[in-house]
């Protein structure tokens, strides 16, 4: 069994067959599919989604590209879909340097906002990074240190992960989590791999970012969870481990950072 934790599976792009990609994906052994909020809408069609599922979950949270007007009181509302029992995790937040939709200021107040929120929730964080990563880590590790003692070993994934190996270092030293998506699987992604290859095998999740980032051979065409096993495939031969060893690990990872409920319990 796999489990996709981070697909837009609410995004439009799913609207015409979203049943039978739940389905394609449960074929392949993806039983479980966390999606996250870019806002606040999208939280909620999130929880929708993990209502109209057994094996859906969500985040709620602001992405960093849609926190140009961002306001205190949106934490309120983050905060009340967060009470939702199928809700795992504050996400996806972060920083966004590649496009120009938030001035970085407030970008880096609806950040770090929400990282206390998460804290005071006890609840992991989704982190969105891009061309921001040493603001990212930084920020991290003073929020880390300030963490409970039921998030310190389960703070967060780095979303995505596609920065450098010094800093999957320091993400892994305040025990973050690292999730690969279809880029691993790219054939100039030599860099990547080599860090898919350092981190721990209990560190790694996988992830589609569905409908993006479609891994070889389907690259150019609409991704979805029925494609982890590409991803795991690629890793686990990586680190010259059986399919099910890696995906029974990343399953694990997965259930642990965001406490999912075991499949025997009915998830």
């Amino acid at each position: 069994m796999l489990v996709d934790t981070h697909c837009h599976l609410n995004f439009d792009g799913f609207d015409a067959d979203r049943a039978a990609v739940v389905e394609r994906a449960a074929q392949t052994g993806v039983m479980r599919i966390i999606i996250p909020a870019v806002d606040l809408v999208t939280g909620q069609e999130g929880i929708a989604l993990a209502e109209a599922y057994t094996g859906v979950f969500a985040a709620a949270g602001i992405h960093p590209n849609s926190t140009a007007a961002f306001v205190e009181t949106e934490l309120d509302q983050i905060a009340v879909q967060a009470a939702h029992p199928k809700v795992v995790a504050i996400g996806e937040i972060g920083l966004d340097y590649h496009w120009d939709d938030s001035p970085k200021p407030m970008q880096l107040r609806a950040f770090e906002a929400q990282l206390a929120l998460a804290a005071r929730l006890e609840l992991p964080v989704i982190i969105h990074n891009r061309e921001a990563s040493d603001d990212v880590i930084r920020i991290l590790e003073t929020w880390a240190a300030t963490l409970p003692p039921s998030l310190k070993e389960r703070p967060g994934v780095l979303h995505s992960f596609s920065a450098s190996q010094a800093i999957a270092e320091r993400a892994l030293a305040i025990n973050f989590y690292l999730g690969f998506t279809g880029p691993v699987t790219y054939k100039n992604a030599d860099e990547l791999r080599r860090v898919a290859l350092q981190t721990p095998v209990d560190r790694i999740l996988v992830e589609t970012d569905a409908p993006y980032l479609t891994p070889t051979p389907h690259r150019g065409k609409r991704n979805e969870p029925a494609y982890i096993p590409l991803i795991a495939e690629r890793i686990a031969a990586l680190k010259t481990i059986s399919l099910d060893e890696f995906a029974a690990a990343t399953t694990a990872n997965a259930e642990r950072l965001f406490r999912l409920p075991k499949m025997a319990e009915g998830a």
